[in-house]
């Protein structure tokens, strides 16, 4: 009789700061479509009317980037390190789980862009010898972030593995 692997759920979200995070990105992501539509308002690419439907659309679609997604990313993204194995959960729209066996680890990185430092945060990249690519764990307190690295570090360390 086949053995039946039953997967849990990574369990640890990241920092409640991420929120803040996807939502400033999100803001600067939509800031040069407004900056266009100014300059076609002002050069008079098109009708007025083309010009306020075409901003009402863009506004309702900002608004929900900035303001609903960062909360729904945060709802869906999980993580979590055991023994044996990195999880992760990510996404909004697509959601992907991955699992990363502790003996295929070749690096562990941590990652900060100037909004991730203002806000205390940090990414942490595990990369394996996956043709999927590395396991991201983002939006971490700098200090949960370190302390992943040094776990993670300390894991692999004493595991035997090929990581290749």
């Amino acid at each position: 009789m086949p053995t039946t692997v039953t997967m849990a759920e990574p369990l640890w979200r990241p920092s409640p700061k991420a929120k803040q995070l996807w939502a400033i990105n999100a803001a600067l992501l939509w800031f040069p479509v407004f900056v266009v539509q100014v300059v076609a308002l002002v050069v008079h690419w098109w009708p007025v009317w083309v010009h306020l439907a075409v901003l009402a659309i863009t506004v309702v679609l900002a608004i929900v980037h900035v303001a609903v997604v960062p909360f729904w990313r945060y709802r869906v993204h999980r993580w979590e390190i055991s023994d044996t194995a990195v999880y992760t959960r990510s996404g909004w729209f697509t959601q992907e789980r991955r699992i990363a066996p502790i003996s295929r680890i070749q690096t562990v990185d941590t990652e900060r862009g100037p909004i991730d430092r203002m806000l205390g945060l940090a990414t942490v990249t595990v990369t394996t010898a996956s043709s999927a690519g590395a396991v991201k764990i983002a939006a971490l307190d700098q200090d949960t972030a370190d302390s992943t690295v040094a776990r993670l570090t300390e894991i692999a360390g004493t595991n035997v593995g090929d990581a290749t």
